[in-house]
């Protein structure tokens, strides 16, 4: 199945912090809660600035695990859109999301 789901981190480089997530499902925005907006979204990633490649740093959920404890919120999302309930939508969400989502320190602005 082609994503229907395309996401976005607004900001790059060293402000990282100070973006906020565009999300869009078939090319119509969906509107996060001012709590998940603008906040690193937990899927699972390597984040660290000077290591990249080390699995020592990984953190987050993988994809079955992140699915698993954000069904709530994210079906209320999704119910809010339009967007049908169900495993392959939230594994469309996630995979849109994992490529950019960050964490606090991973693009290296604050060290």
């Amino acid at each position: 199945m082609h994503n229907p789901f395309t996401a976005r981190w607004t900001q790059t480089g060293n402000n990282l912090c100070l973006g906020e997530w565009e999300i869009h499902y078939q090319g119509k925005p969906i509107k996060l809660d001012a709590a998940r907006r603008d906040a690193d979204m937990g899927t699972y990633g390597i984040f660290s600035y000077i290591f990249p490649d080390d699995e020592d740093y990984a953190e987050g959920l993988a994809e079955d695990e992140w699915i698993v404890a954000n069904a709530g919120w994210l079906g209320e999302l999704f119910a809010a859109h339009d967007i049908p309930i169900d495993e392959e939508h939230m594994r469309g969400f996630y995979r849109a999301v994992n490529p950019k989502d960050w964490r606090c320190g991973s693009c290296g602005g604050c060290l």
